[in-house]
C-alpha cells in the first residue's frame, strides 16, 4: 500500500529565491517533527525552459508561462490517489498570467483540500487583484499569512471570511547556545558588527545603510558593515552586478573601504548563522512598504540580533523591545539608531534577549506542527497517521547547567543564572535521570556527572541525617533553608540515593558505602513525615533500596508510609473524588505510582487496587481532549470547582510519564502505554498552544506553558524533568 502524499507547489532550490528557501526548511521541519506514515512531495514552479537539477522530492514541475501546464498538472494530481492535501506557496511574480491568474485554471480543478500560503498580501487592491485574490482564497480549504496586519488586511480589504485566515509565523532556526552572547566566528574579533543579508537586489536599498555609516563611524571606528549574499538571479540575468557596482561605487566615494565588506557568497544555513550570531546589530533596509514579511529579519532575530528596520508589517509585529523602527530610505534615522545602541550595551543586550522571546516561538518545530493541524482539520475523516518524531537523548543542557560542584537551579534562556545557586531538589532527580541514562548507555562519561551530583546530595545532609535544600554558587547553605518545610526535598534525596544503591551491579562506586550509610541515616525520620509527596518520594527509594536488600525492616517502613497514604485517602475520598487530599496540587501522579509500588513490595492488592483507582480518576480530570492539561501553578484544584487552565509545568508532565510506565508495567493495559506516548507528546507539541516545550537545539525543556505563550527559560527542574520522561519512553519505542 502507497503512502499518503502532501504535494507542495513552489519554486524549489537549487532555484535560488526566498520562497524556495521557504518550502525547503518548511519541508525539512516536517520531516525532522513526524514519524511519517506520510510523504513530502514538491511541484516545483518552472521559470525558464532551462531545467534544475532537482532532489527526488520533485515530484512535478510546471512551466508557470504556460497556461495549459496548470491543468495537465491539474489532472495529474486528480489521477493521483496518494496526494490527500496540496501546500501552494503563493507571491505576485511566480505564477504565469495577469497578476499570476493562470493559476485560477489548476486551482479551480483541484477536489483535495488546498491550503494557501500568501506570501505578499497588498493593501488597498486594484478591483482585479482583489477578485484574484478572492478567487485564489475562494479554491482554497484555507489560507494561510505570516502577520496578523496582513491578516486584518485580507479580511477588510478583501472580504476573506475570518475562518478561512490563519496566521502562522515565518519559521525560524533554533540556535544552540554558546558560552558568550556573541561569538568570534568572523576573521574580525575586534570589530563591532553591522550586518544585512539575503540575494542583493535594488529593493534592498543598501545604500541607505551605507549613506549612514559615515556618522556612526565617526563616532564607533570599529565598526564593519556585512553585506552578505550574491545577487539575485533574476536582477543577475537581467542587468548583471550594476547594483552591486554602484555601491561599491558608494562605498570607495564616501571612503567606507575599511568599513564595509560585500561577501558576494551563498553561504550554507549554518556558516550563515553563524555570522548572524557574530553581529552586534542586524540592518533591514527594504525601501518597499508592500513587504509583509522578510525571511532575513526573523532569522536574524533567530541569532539573537537587536534589530535596526524599516516599518513592514512584520518589523512592527516583532520589533517591540527587540529593535529599532526607522522610515523608509531615511539614514538620519538609521545613524541615530544605531548610535543610540552602540551607546547602551545593556539597552542592546536587552533587545538581545528580547528578539530570543519574540521569535522563538516562529521556530521551525512550531511552523511544521502547525502546518500538519491545519492538513490534519481539513483532511477531516481522512485517514493520515501521524506521530512525532521523538528527538535522540541529549546531555548538553544537562552539562551546560552542571559545574563541578552541582547542578544550577535556574537559567536565563539557556544561560545557567549562577545567582540562582543550587537546589538538593534538582540534584536529587539529576542523580536519577543519569543513573538511569548511564543503566542505558554504560557510558563512562555520565559517571563524572553521578559521582557530582551524589557528591552534591552527601555535602547537604546534616549530623541528625536529615538534608537542607538551598545552597549559594559559593557552596554556603542559604538561611532560608530554616524557614521553609524541605520534607519534600528530604523524600526526593531518599529517592535518589534509593534509586542509585539498586543499581549498585551497575555503578561500582567508590562511594557505594558512603551512600549506603547516609541512606541508612536518613531513615528515622522518615517516621515524621506529613507531606504525602515526601511519603511518596521514601516509598519510591525504598522500593528500589529493597530489589537489592531484602530486609524486613524496609517492609515494615514502607506498609507505615502506604498504609499513611490509604487513611488519606479514606479520609477525603467520595464517589466523585477518588484522591488522597481535598484538593490537586503539584507532584499528583507521583502519589498512586508510590502506592503501587508499595502494593509490589509488600504485595497488598488494597495498595495496588486504591493506586489504580486514583491514578484513573487522575488521568481523568488531567486529560482535555485528547492532550494533557496537568494542574496549574496557579493553584489548586479542589474537590468542586473548575480545574484552573494554563500555568503547565514540565516536571507534572515528567511525573504523569514516569507513573504510567509505571502502571503499564504492572497492569500491561495498552490504554496506559498510549497515554504515556500522549503526556510525553505534550514536550514536543501536543498541547493546547501547539508549541515545544523541549528545545532540540538546546537539549533543554522550557520551564511553562502559559494561556498564550511558552516561557523559554530552560531551568534545572524542567530540564531534567523532560531527561526522565524521555528516558521512560525510550523502553517503548
Amino acid at each position: 500500500m502507497s503512502s499518503s502524499q502532501i504535494l507542495v507547489i513552489t519554486s524549489f532550490p537549487p532555484r535560488k529565491c526566498g520562497i524556495a528557501t521557504y518550502s525547503q526548511d518548511l519541508i525539512h521541519a516536517i520531516e525532522d517533527k513526524y514519524r511519517q506514515d506520510f510523504v513530502i512531495k514538491v511541484c516545483a514552479l518552472q521559470n525558464t525552459d532551462t531545467g534544475y537539477d532537482y532532489s527526488d522530492q520533485v515530484k512535478y514541475t510546471l512551466k508557470t508561462w504556460i497556461k495549459d501546464d496548470y491543468s495537465r498538472l491539474a489532472e495529474k494530481i486528480y489521477l493521483d490517489e496518494n496526494i490527500k492535501v496540496v501546500y501552494l506557496q503563493h507571491e505576485f511574480g511566480l505564477y504565469g498570467g495577469e497578476l499570476g491568474r493562470y493559476l485560477l485554471t489548476l486551482l479551480s480543478r483541484l477536489k483535495i483540500p488546498v491550503i494557501t500560503t500568501f506570501h505578499t498580501v497588498l493593501s488597498n487592491p486594484s478591483d482585479e487583484r482583489k477578485k484574484l485574490i478572492q478567487n485564489i482564497a475562494k479554491y482554497s480549504s484555507c489560507v494561510t499569512i505570516m502577520t496578523n496586519l496582513s491578516a486584518q488586511i485580507l479580511k477588510s480589504d478583501y472580504q476573506i471570511p475570518e475562518h478561512k485566515v490563519k496566521v502562522i509565523p515565518h519559521g525560524t532556526h533554533l540556535i544552540k547556545p554558546h558560552k558568550t552572547k556573541k561569538i568570534q566566528y568572523t576573521p574580525f574579533p575586534e570589530k563591532t558588527i553591522l550586518a544585512t543579508f539575503g540575494l542583493l537586489s535594488e529593493v534592498k536599498s543598501i545604500e541607505t545603510a551605507l549613506d549612514a555609516l559615515p556618522r556612526i563611524v565617526r563616532q564607533f571606528k570599529g565598526v564593519l558593515y556585512l553585506v552578505i549574499g550574491k545577487t539575485h538571479p533574476e536582477v543577475l540575468k537581467n542587468e548583471g552586478e550594476k547594483y552591486r557596482n554602484r555601491l561599491v561605487e558608494k562605498v570607495h566615494r564616501l571612503k567606507l573601504q575599511k568599513h564595509v565588506l560585500f561577501i558576494n557568497k551563498y553561504l550554507s544555513l549554518p556558516v550563515l548563522l553563524k555570522y548572524l550570531q557574530r553581529a552586534d546589530i542586524y540592518l533591514f533596509t527594504s525601501k518597499d512598504p508592500q513587504q509583509a514579511v522578510s525571511g532575513t529579519l526573523a532569522y536574524a532575530m533567530s541569532a539573537g540580533c537587536p534589530v535596526i528596520a524599516t516599518p513592514i508589517p512584520h518589523s512592527l509585529e516583532l520589533l517591540d523591545g527587540a529593535g529599532i523602527n526607522f522610515d523608509f530610505l531615511n539614514s538620519e534615522q538609521l545613524a541615530e539608531a544605531a548610535i543610540t545602541m552602540l551607546s547602551d550595551p545593556a539597552m542592546t543586550n536587552e533587545m538581545r534577549l528580547n528578539a530570543f522571546h519574540k521569535i522563538c516561538p516562529t521556530a521551525w518545530q512550531n511552523a511544521a506542527i502547525a502546518h500538519i493541524e491545519l492538513a490534519k482539520e481539513e483532511m477531516k475523516r481522512e485517514e493520515f497517521l501521524i506521530e512525532y518524531r521523538y528527538p535522540p537523548i541529549s546531555l548538553d543542557h544537562i552539562k551546560r547547567l552542571t559545574t563541578d560542584f552541582g547542578m544550577i537551579q535556574f537559567s536565563k534562556i539557556a544561560a545557567p543564572s549562577q545567582s540562582s545557586g543550587y537546589t538538593l531538589d534538582d540534584n536529587a532527580r539529576a542523580l536519577i535521570a543519569m543513573t538511569k541514562n548511564f543503566e542505558r548507555t554504560g557510558d563512562f562519561d555520565d559517571l563524572h556527572l553521578i559521582k557530582i551530583y551524589l557528591e552534591f546530595i552527601l555535602y547537604c545532609q546534616q549530623e541528625d541525617g536529615s538534608f537542607l535544600n538551598y545552597v549559594t554558587i559559593n557552596q554556603k547553605f542559604f538561611a532560608k533553608n530554616r524557614d521553609e518545610n524541605l520534607e519534600d526535598a528530604n523524600g526526593r534525596a531518599i529517592w535518589a540515593l534509593g534509586e542509585f544503591l539498586s543499581l549498585h551491579h551497575v555503578i561500582s562506586s567508590h562511594l557505594q558505602a558512603q551512600v549506603e550509610s547516609a541512606f541508612r541515616k536518613a531513615l528515622p525520620l522518615i517516621n515524621e513525615l506529613q507531606s504525602p509527596r515526601a511519603i511518596a518520594f521514601c516509598i519510591k527509594g525504598l522500593y528500589y533500596y529493597f530489589q537489592v536488600k531484602k530486609e524486613p525492616g524496609i517492609l515494615r517502613i514502607v506498609t507505615v508510609l502506604a498504609d499513611n497514604l490509604i487513611s488519606k485517602y479514606r479520609g477525603v475520598s467520595s464517589e466523585n473524588w477518588k484522591w488522597y487530599e481535598p484538593y490537586l496540587t503539584y507532584a499528583n501522579a507521583l502519589l498512586p505510582e508510590a502506592l503501587l509500588l508499595a502494593g509490589k513490595c509488600v504485595n497488598s492488592d488494597l495498595y495496588k487496587e486504591t493506586a489504580k483507582k486514583t491514578f484513573d480518576f487522575l488521568l481523568k480530570t488531567t486529560l482535555v481532549e485528547g492532550h494533557f492539561a496537568v494542574i496549574s501553578n496557579a493553584g489548586p484544584h479542589f474537590q468542586g470547582e473548575e480545574k484552573k487552565p494554563f500555568g503547565e509545568q514540565p516536571i507534572e508532565i515528567a511525573y504523569t510519564v514516569l507513573a504510567l510506565d509505571t502502571f503499564y508495567e504492572e497492569f500491561r493495559n495498552d490504554r496506559y502505554l498510549a497515554l504515556l506516548h500522549t503526556a510525553f507528546s505534550w514536550f514536543l507539541g501536543e498541547n493546547h498552544l501547539h508549541q515545544i516545550v523541549y528545545n532540540p537545539r538546546t537539549g533543554g525543556c522550557y520551564d511553562g506553558l502559559e494561556e498564550s505563550h511558552v516561557n523559554l527559560n530552560q531551568g534545572a527542574e524542567s530540564t531534567v524533568g523532560y531527561l526522565l520522561a524521555r528516558l521512560a519512553v525510550e523502553n517503548h519505542t
